[in-house]
């Protein structure tokens, strides 16, 4: 009876140890299901910030060669900017040369034309002259007292001023060395005075218009 009553016991307590045994053990795999799950989510939220990341990556990297083709665009645009630029440059450069030498061939022109006028009527008034020295010339002492001759002297002074001041000059030629760019030998002769190949004589005033010979002398040159 004694052993009976002990083995009954020991079943009590038994079956009082079982059920929190039992919850214990539901508790235990709650907890792991729940651990399970939480890592389960914590691994998905990972793979979502990962495949977050990369789709930042691969934006950021699109991003970068949309502004790598803009700057090359860019400086293309710039490039040909500058070309042309360049080239509008160089060709206002070629026109302001064309039209310095135009100006320039201009003024030489306009110098030439205006110079070959104003030989012309230097030549028209040197016969002009010629006589005027010729008359004077002629004129005795006793006559140069007159008032008409006087007033003959003082026109024909006035005439080689304003020839002067127009840069017209006689030519030398008594005592001078034959210059054929200047002279013109008309006539040779015989002189004590002068040697030969120097200008005894002069048959016609020369002059000259800014170092250019307008009339060459007519001389008579020694033997």
């Amino acid at each position: 009876m004694a052993e009976e009553k002990d083995i009954l016991q020991e079943e009590d307590r038994v079956d009082e140890n079982t059920p929190d045994t039992v919850t214990e053990t539901a508790e235990a795999e709650s907890g792991e299901e729940t651990a399970g799950t939480a890592g389960e989510e914590q691994a998905g939220a990972e793979e979502e910030q990962t495949g977050a990341a990369e789709e930042d990556v691969q934006e950021s990297s699109r991003e970068s060669r949309k502004e790598k083709k803009k700057r090359e665009k860019a400086d293309k645009k710039q490039d040909a900017l500058k070309e042309k630029i360049e080239e509008l440059e160089d060709r206002v450069k070629r026109q302001m040369a064309e039209f310095d030498n135009f100006r320039k061939r201009s003024e030489k022109e306009k110098t030439m034309m205006f110079e070959t006028g104003a030989k012309s009527v230097i030549e028209k008034i040197l016969p002009v002259v010629d006589n005027f020295e010729r008359g004077l010339a002629s004129v005795s002492e006793e006559q140069k007292a007159d008032g008409f001759a006087q007033g003959m002297e003082m026109i024909y002074k006035q005439l080689m001023t304003e020839l002067e001041k127009m840069e017209v000059k006689p030519i030398p030629a008594v005592g001078e060395e034959f210059n054929p760019d200047f002279h013109n030998a008309v006539m040779q002769v015989e002189s004590e005075e002068y040697e030969s190949g120097v200008i005894a004589q002069e048959l016609q005033k020369g002059y000259t218009y800014r170092d250019s010979v307008v009339r060459h002398s007519m001389v008579a040159v020694v033997n």
